[in-house]
């Protein structure tokens, strides 16, 4: 991998050259520069990346699991392919390995060092969260030499999907027995200077950690020697228990620097429209004729008041022969192809604020639905499907209104009067729902676990894939091009992944 030889290759350049200047660097340290940063000032911008690297990478996972499309038509994503000789879908991978990998390591170590086991607690969970989302994403990762600092090592083997699931376990355990810990300089305080989304909060922390460990586990599903639906209901139990927990982060939304990746101020949502599929749940066509309250705000109206979404791969017309009032828009609500005019809000999570949810009481109250209901305890399955949808209508970011929220949750169409009338398609379309527009890894998750069933998602059509899928639709992405592609080809071949469609390969966490 580029970016992990070219680290070690400075280092060790650097120590060759500054070997006999012992002396020199004794007096001559820069503070502007410094060799050791405290914990503190590292746990911010690893946060902020590992978000951005999301919203990156959700412009085309997006696409695939059609919260939105391209208003061009044919574009590779849509059509399940991927962008040739491109980075397009490797920023999670670029972060979890430099700009968020690197650093969390360093944040460990001096939080270890200095007795911080906040720091270091919260420094594991983080950890496990990228690798977790890598490969959800990529399959198999590399894993175990990720930071071989060896300046003559070539080539970075991967490790097995099996074997990242374990260490994310592993991290997670020891994450929480840290944030339990309150002797050495543990503070409240002191974690609140860095910590961006709970504000050194570790009871939020070690929920999370349970959250993640239920979102591990329950990816399984599909093994029956493996997964434990009770045990996955006991770590959401051990989870979240209301929107308070949930892990939001917002953005200073100042400038494109420090603003929302969705934001209009970065302008980079202005090509995509939303998709026809989200139309569908939220318009009364799946939900039969029961109109959604939360249509109006999370989907934006075509001009003449119309709720609209781009079919995969078809595009949208600019023909003069197709209104702009009739034509679908950005997440914004502007018209998609063209930069937000000046002073654009945006709307829903779409601001340059945010906030950006990464993980939310809502969804992990659809994945015990799930797991109870594949156990066959209806009961469970039902109060936890209501507390899900409940749940994301009554959440900040959210907040529909109560009339509203107690029409929708009354309906039998929607709510079942009793537990034997509840369907796994009803709880995988809700959890769709609470998460459009952030829950992107956890859509595409579900989808590959029901090899992107229309009868659990209803209404969903996979596009006509590209020439390259050999009729296959997608189950991962390509690792990042410009580090294993260029760097570290001879890695990737005993894994197919040379071959064109290696990006169809099924993931591991999908298969019996």
């Amino acid at each position: 991998m580029n970016l992990k030889k070219f680290s070690a290759l400075l280092l060790a350049g650097l120590g060759l050259s500054l070997s006999s200047c012992d002396k020199y660097l004794d007096i001559n340290k820069n503070p502007n520069n410094p060799d050791q940063v405290e914990a503190a000032l590292l746990l911010a911008p690893i946060q902020n990346q590992y978000v951005l690297g999301i919203q990156f990478d959700a412009r085309y996972i997006g696409s695939y699991v059609q919260n939105w499309h391209n208003a061009t038509a044919g574009v590779v994503w849509d059509l399940h392919s991927y962008a040739v000789n491109s980075d397009a879908g490797g920023e999670i991978w670029r972060n979890v390995y430099w700009r968020g990998g690197r650093n969390t390591l360093n944040m460990m170590a001096d939080a270890q060092a200095n007795e911080r086991w906040d720091y270091l607690g919260v420094g594991q969970v983080l950890q496990a969260w990228g690798w977790q989302m890598l490969t959800d994403v990529h399959g198999e990762i590399i894993l175990k030499e990720a930071f071989d600092q060896d300046p003559n090592k070539n080539t970075f083997n991967y490790d097995t999907q099996e074997t990242v699931y374990a260490e994310v376990v592993r991290l997670l355990q020891e994450g929480i027995k840290n944030l339990n810990r309150a002797d050495g300089r543990v503070s409240t305080a002191s974690l609140g200077r860095g910590d961006r989304i709970y504000g050194g909060d570790r009871l939020k922390w070690k929920k999370f950690a349970y959250g993640l460990l239920a979102i591990n586990a329950h990816h399984l599903s599909n093994k029956p020697s493996l997964y434990k639906p009770d045990q996955v209901i006991a770590y959401v139990d051990s989870a979240f228990t209301s929107n308070a927990d949930d892990a939001l982060f917002t953005f200073n939304g100042l400038s494109t620097a420090d603003g929302s990746f969705f934001g209009p101020l970065r302008q980079n949502m202005q090509a995509y429209g939303q998709g026809a599929f989200p139309v569908r749940l939220m318009d009364g066509t799946v939900f039969t004729g029961v109109r959604d309250p939360r249509l109006p705000i999370l989907l934006a109206a075509s001009g003449d008041g119309t709720f609209r979404g781009i079919n995969p791969g078809a595009g949208q017309s600019t023909a003069t022969s197709v209104p702009v009032p009739t034509r679908v828009p950005s997440p914004w609500g502007t018209q998609v192809a063209v930069l937000p005019p000046a002073g654009t809000t945006g709307k829903f999570i779409f601001t340059d604020k945010g906030p950006f949810p990464l993980m939310t009481y809502a969804q992990l109250q659809f994945i015990k639905a799930e797991a109870a209901f594949i156990k066959g305890d209806r009961a469970t399955a039902l109060a936890a499907y209501r507390r899900g949808i409940e749940a994301h209508m009554t959440a900040s970011w959210v907040n529909v209104p109560a009339a509203d929220r107690t029409a929708y949750l009354s309906n039998p169409l929607v709510v079942p009067a009793t537990a034997a009338g509840l369907t796994l398609s009803q709880i995988m379309l809700q959890k769709y729902i609470a998460q459009w527009g952030w829950g992107f890894l956890e859509q595409w998750s579900d989808l590959r676990r029901y090899n992107y069933n229309p009868e659990v998602f209803t209404s969903f059509q996979l596009p006509t894939v590209a020439t390259v899928n050999n009729g296959k639709p997608a189950q991962r992405i390509r690792p990042r091009y410009n580090s294993e592609y260029v760097w570290n080809l001879e890695a990737l071949r005993p894994l197919g992944g040379l071959e064109l469609d290696y990006h169809t390969k099924p993931v591991w966490f999908t298969q019996p």
